[in-house]
């Protein structure tokens, strides 16, 4: 077994098999662990200037990943003109710059913030430390090999969806530059941590609240018993 078969075809599947397993078992067994363990109460101004364009930068990003996997034909047609190629490619850049901000904001009131730093576990700087190479990589990615949209469908995707139908076609990427496949291999490691770290609220969405009866809150209070009445004292002469 060579280095590619181990990186880009049975570390995948172990990844996912630990993912699966892990995160069930999470919520089966564990479930008042899955929280985000919000830390806002402990600081706000900071946390909103990095959450907002991390989160929003972050998604809008593997939404883009996400449907170039399950629609490649759409990425391919809208890139047949060079000015709608270019647009696409600045708007990835420039999400993955915002989500960088976001992130190096995040990361410093980790470290600079004493509540935060009091509360925050190993498992936290882990997860911190793999988005942070996760997006820098990628950002490398797009200045140095551009056009990974369109190049990406014919490598990545084709690879991607092999996995899937047990099929895995590891000499798509094995010719790749270092920096592609530390990017893709990147992901497979953050699947592996993902459910031991509190980033597993994220596949908790609390579809009761829309089917269960509405709850009426009463306030509760036990009234003090009336004091007797007292006669009225005179006063004397």
């Amino acid at each position: 077994m060579n280095w590619n078969m181990l990186l880009f075809v049975v570390f995948p599947y172990v990844a996912i098999v630990v993912a699966i397993v892990g995160t069930v078992y999470r919520l089966v067994r564990r479930p008042f662990t899955v929280s985000s363990l919000s830390s806002q109460l402990l600081e706000g101004r900071q946390l909103f200037w990095g959450s907002v364009p991390f989160h929003w930068g972050l998604v809008l990003i593997l939404l883009a990943h996400f449907l170039a996997l399950i629609l490649p034909g759409l990425f391919n047609v809208w890139n047949r003109s060079p000015i709608r190629l270019y647009a696409l490619e600045i708007t990835g850049l420039a999400l993955a710059l915002w989500a960088l901000f976001g992130l190096g904001m995040l990361i410093y009131r980790r470290v600079s913030v004493s509540k935060i730093r009091a509360v925050t576990t190993p498992m936290d700087l882990v997860v911190l430390g793999l988005v942070l190479l996760q997006v820098i990589t990628g950002i490398l990615i797009a200045t140095v090999y551009r056009f990974g949209s369109y190049w990406g469908t014919d490598v990545f995707v084709p690879y991607v969806q092999s996995l899937f139908i047990l099929q895995p076609r590891p000499e798509l990427v094995a010719p790749l530059p270092f920096i592609l496949q530390f990017h893709a291999s990147l992901f497979f490691v953050f699947l592996v941590v993902f459910p031991f770290s509190r980033l597993v609220h994220m596949i908790t969405l609390p579809l009761r609240y829309l089917t269960r009866p509405f709850q009426l809150v009463k306030w509760v209070r036990r009234d003090r018993p009336a004091e007797p009445e007292r006669e009225p004292v005179g006063v004397g002469r």
